[in-house]
């Protein structure tokens, strides 16, 4: 089954240049190629009723469908709705319905599609989480769950925990996305502020057999971490979300920490671990990644002649001080050639944070990413980097492109204005007005941020 391609908006104005349409060419196949109509074409496969399961690494699973009483589909995420879609056909009349929760939204039959809020949760969300962990908790144990989990799962089924509101779920969001946590430390706080993450939707669906299908947004696909784990063990405790409190100054609301004091001092039971009962009968396998992106980007790369190098899968830290890096791999390639030869592209996955000014202004990680590495850059280049789900930070841009010209004297940002909005954290206006923002909308995935950095001959 093919995957809806991926519109820009204004696309050739942005491909003005031989690089620069090279560059876009590699972040389209990247999130095309991580489209969960792709993705559970390529990965999964019914045949003579039995579902073949096929991880992006180790060993495929079947199951026998016809062994179970029941086979639902729940969970949540930015490409939940579209996974659920993809999978009503795949397994037809073995099917026998369930429900996901996400932010954007694809036509079903069976599956119930419900609506929730990224990034940060809503009262919608957590009606709909509730519907999910009551389906869940209904499973018995001759029946099947299949586990749709992606990105933006730790938002769109939130599900507050004992006496803790909407609202405390709320502002710990939102001064967790402030605060430049990265996002395994940011989910070892939500897990513990949940009723159904940190491997609590697993426990809910016990005895039933659980398999997790997750399109991983996380660096490393640590299973614990896509989405909050709400089908996988949970290593962290409620001692170490109120570290993370702590290190990160978040400034939490008193009902939180109590609840998370509470729980460290063994009045509140813990998100359930390796070798919990909840787990004898759950598999989770990833199915699509920040690899997925990064292969396709690689093959575009070499079929429009330049060299690719991957230059790493998990990068992460403060999205200005990784632009940097960037940058003078890129300003090596074109002096040297080292590690490779110019024409080249480099790319790279992960996730980078911002931690936000107190006057902050309007962007995203992949519009600060690059609009430092314009301001850095010293060669003939093009960078580029998107949010694979379509939404850069709370914006409605992607991410943006920009080269060695953009930023300077004689670019359309002068480098006092370039500098100015990275200290305000404030990308978003200077981009747009320099006509380097890309705007996809909601892509239908999300492996996280797809970078490409062009690099020509000297």
């Amino acid at each position: 089954m093919d995957a809806p391609e991926l519109s820009i908006e204004r696309r050739a104005n942005l491909a003005g240049s031989d690089a620069r349409a090279a560059a876009i060419d590699c972040l389209v196949a990247g999130v095309e190629a991580a489209h969960p109509r792709r993705v559970v074409a390529d990965a999964l496969a019914v045949e003579d009723g039995e579902l073949t399961v096929t991880p992006v690494a180790g060993d495929a699973a079947t199951y026998d469908l016809g062994s179970y009483d029941n086979v639902l589909v729940l969970g949540g995420g930015n490409a939940a709705g579209h996974v659920a879609a993809a999978l009503e056909p795949l397994l037809g009349e073995h099917l026998d319905g369930g429900a996901v929760v996400t932010d954007d939204p694809a036509d079903t039959d069976q599956i119930e599609v419900l609506p929730g809020d990224h990034p940060v949760p809503s009262e919608r969300g957590v009606e709909s989480a509730r519907r999910v962990l009551d389906l869940a908790e209904r499973a018995g144990p001759d029946d099947l769950v299949l586990g749709c989990i992606t990105g933006g799962g730790s938002a769109l089924l939130p599900a507050p925990a004992g006496d803790l509101s909407l609202d405390h779920l709320r502002a710990t969001t939102e001064a967790l996305l402030a605060s430049g946590a990265p996002i395994g430390e940011m989910n070892a706080v939500r897990k513990h502020l949940s009723a159904s993450k940190g491997g609590q939707l697993a426990r809910a669906a016990s005895p039933a057999t659980v398999v997790g299908l997750a399109i991983s947004d996380v660096a490393g696909d640590d299973l614990g971490v896509i989405a909050s784990g709400p089908f996988s063990p949970d290593p962290t405790s409620y001692d170490d979300a109120l570290d993370v409190l702590g290190r990160y100054g978040v400034d939490a609301p008193e009902a939180v920490h109590s609840h998370l004091q509470a729980g460290a001092d063994g009045e509140r039971p813990e998100t359930p671990t390796r070798g919990d009962a909840a787990f004898e009968r759950t598999a989770v396998h990833v199915v699509a990644s920040a690899h997925t992106a990064l292969y396709a980007a690689r093959d575009v790369a070499s079929e429009r002649g330049f060299a690719p190098m991957i230059l790493s899968s998990r990068v992460r830290g403060e999205a200005q001080e990784a632009a940097k890096t960037h940058a003078a791999v890129a300003e090596e390639i074109a002096a040297t050639g080292d590690p490779v030869e110019p024409p080249a592209i480099v790319l790279s996955g992960g996730e980078t944070t911002v931690t936000l000014a107190e006057d902050h202004g309007e962007g995203g990680p992949n519009q600060e990413f690059v609009l430092s590495a314009a301001l850095e850059l010293d060669a003939p280049a093009v960078v580029a980097a998107v949010d694979t789900d379509g939404i850069d930070g709370a914006t409605d841009a992607a991410g943006a492109i920009a080269d060695e010209e953009t930023v300077g004297s004689d670019g359309e940002i002068s480098v006092s204005a370039a500098q100015a909005a990275l200290n305000r954290n404030d990308a978003y206006p200077v981009l747009d007005d320099a006509d380097a923002l890309l705007r996809t909308g909601a892509s239908g995935t999300n492996v996280n941020d797809l970078r490409a950095i062009v690099i020509e001959r000297s």
